[in-house]
Formats: structure tokens, C-alpha cells, sequence
């Protein structure tokens, strides 16, 4: 009987504390397009802004066309060294571009997050970690097949 919110509003200047809890199961940065195509990667470490470089570089050798990366206005999306990267990327033909603050609703992988989380995790899979860390990987292996969105595709873009 106890509710759910998963998200909280703070006085401006104020910040929020959230322990951090050492068994966690699994962090994931992923890249996602409204295509229903998917990079996933997954880590039992900390995700940083080291970790999104090395991830965004990896990505970076499987594109061919230009490319734009939305980001939220996580510290680790924000920082000065992922700052200092931007203009390489752009040199490779990936463009960043950051969400307005509090926008999660136009992020397409926060969707997909809030299907996995409340549609199709089911009570089965929290039985182990292995369990949950296994089915979390099973809904990314098969997002686009077995598991989708309906994304809207009356996406207009004023020039």
C-alpha cells in the first residue's frame, strides 16, 4: 500500500540524497532510435563520463550517416570531459544535444525504460539478481521483435 513516484521536485539550489546501494545488479547506457534499433551497454561498474566516452566512441565506428545523440543533463552527460569531446564527435559526424531540464517525456530511452520497469518486468524476475540482471537483457536483445513501442511518426522539424 505504499505509492510509487518515481521522480521528486526540490527547492532550486537544494540537492537531494539517494544512497547508493552496492549490489546493484546492473547499469546500462544505451542508444536508441525511433526505429526500434538498440545499442546497449551494459556494465556491473559505475557509469561516468569516462565510461559514456569510451561508450559514445565505440558507437561512433558503427555509424555512416550523420548522427545526432540526445542526452539528458545527467552530471556525467555534462561534464567539462565530455565537453572537451564534443568537437571530435563532430568531426565524425555525431552531433550532441542536451534535453531541457526535467523533460524525461522526450527522451525515447526513458520510455523504454518506464515499459521495462513497469510493464514488462513481472514479480518472477526479481527472484535473484542474476534473474533480473538475465531478463533486463533479454527485453534489450529483443526490443523491436518480441518487445516495442509505438512511437508517433508525425515527427515534424521547423527549419
Amino acid at each position: 500500500m505504499l505509492p510509487n513516484v518515481p521522480y521528486g521536485w526540490l527547492p532550486k539550489g537544494r540537492q537531494g540524497e539517494i544512497p547508493s546501494d552496492s549490489k546493484r545488479v546492473l547499469n546500462v547506457f544505451g542508444l536508441m532510435n525511433f526505429g526500434q534499433q538498440l545499442s546497449v551497454y551494459p556494465t556491473k561498474g559505475s557509469i561516468n563520463s569516462d565510461f559514456i566516452i569510451d561508450m559514445i566512441n565505440d558507437f561512433s565506428k558503427t555509424i555512416d550517416k550523420l548522427t545526432v545523440i540526445v542526452l539528458d543533463n545527467a552530471p556525467w552527460h555534462t561534464s567539462n570531459k565530455i565537453k572537451e569531446q564534443i568537437e571530435g564527435w563532430e568531426a565524425q559526424g555525431i552531433f550532441i544535444f542536451y534535453l531541457p531540464t526535467y523533460s524525461p517525456h522526450l527522451n525515447p530511452i526513458e520510455i523504454l525504460w518506464r515499459k521495462i520497469k513497469y510493464e514488462w518486468l513481472q514479480p518472477k524476475h526479481f527472484e535473484s539478481p542474476q534473474i533480473l540482471h538475465d531478463a533486463i537483457l533479454n527485453f534489450f536483445q529483443n526490443f523491436g521483435k518480441e518487445f516495442s513501442i509505438k512511437f508517433s511518426k508525425n515527427l515534424k522539424f521547423i527549419r
